[in-house]
């Protein structure tokens, strides 16, 4: 698929790639790959990445043609409702459930379930992601909302961009974070060698995570984070750059000694607090979870 644009006077002298970027809408690092297999052109000529825009310009880029994802419906256990309302669902997601079908995920996911259910949700977006304004990891517990209006879908989109949601996370992270309250704003992109990890590299995507100690033990400490941009796998990438990954997260430096030792089999981390204004009335409204029995059995081990 082809799709060309023209380029406007705010953005003339920019690099192509960041042009791409902000006129497509596509992440900078999925740009810099389409320009290294010869899909992004100026003027119908094939560029490199370090190459400028001007004015005027006709910027072409072509994406590949993705097959689209089938939404089955199937119950999915586990999965809380936690409100439900003419606008909105807010959700109360078990570990090991994506919230959206994608390429190479044959699991469970939100999506799915919210179908089976017989929720009518937002048809924006793809369809395998219609109503969809957030996401959780598939390992990460806890809450996210999805939108069941079209004005919701909109209006929780621009929420979200602007960074007006409140999203608070608990993690568990090995070590001792000095100091123990800070903020971590460092960019992430995709692992320039892994496809599936993210890592904090120069080019990424601004991202901004603040955290706080709960409490301290001797291998380990429990922090309350709030998330000022919402990057994938911004935590667990943020936790192992400042050396004090979260447990139970192997992909991003966890001892699995030590979580094996706590009984578990993905990171202790979970989606605990959930505020916004909701796209309805108006109104600020927050939700809350309790940690899942896996989490919490592990913290009792921790404190003893």
């Amino acid at each position: 698929m082809s799709s060309v644009w023209l380029v406007p006077d705010g953005l003339d002298g920019e690099r192509v790639d960041a042009a791409a970027a902000r006129i497509s809408g596509l992440t900078r690092s999925r740009v810099e790959a389409l320009i290294a297999q010869g899909a992004v052109a100026l003027n119908s000529r094939v560029v490199g990445k370090s190459d400028r825009v001007r004015a005027g310009d006709l910027l072409e880029v072509n994406l590949p043609s993705q097959p689209r994802l089938a939404v089955t419906p199937r119950e999915v256990a586990g999965i809380r409702i936690v409100h439900d309302d003419a606008d909105i669902v807010v959700v109360d997601k078990p570990a090991g459930v994506a919230a959206h079908p994608s390429l190479g995920w044959d699991g469970p996911s939100v999506v799915e379930h919210l179908a089976a259910a017989g929720f009518r949700i937002s048809t924006s977006g793809a369809a395998e992601r219609q109503g969809i304004v957030q996401r959780l990891d598939v390992g990460t517990s806890g809450l996210m909302v999805v939108a069941k209006s079209e004005p919701a879908y909109t209006a929780l989109k621009r929420a979200f961009k602007a960074r007006t949601v409140e999203k608070v996370y608990h993690t568990l992270v090995q070590g001792h974070p000095d100091p123990f309250e800070g903020t971590i704003d460092a960019p992430v992109g995709r692992h320039p060698g892994a496809e599936y990890r993210m890592a904090v590299i120069d080019g990424g995507r601004h991202s901004v995570t603040h955290y706080a100690m709960l409490e301290a033990f001797p291998a380990v400490t429990l922090l309350e984070v709030h998330l000022e941009t919402g990057r994938t796998h911004q935590i667990r990438v943020h936790m192992q750059a400042i050396r004090h990954p979260c447990v139970g997260d192997p992909t991003y430096g966890g001892d699995p000694v030590l979580a094996a030792r706590l009984g578990l089999d993905r990171q202790w981390l979970h989606a605990v607090r959930l505020g916004f204004t909701h796209p309805g009335s108006g109104d600020w409204v927050e939700f809350r979870s309790d940690y899942p029995p896996d989490l919490a059995h592990a913290l009792d081990l921790v404190r003893g």
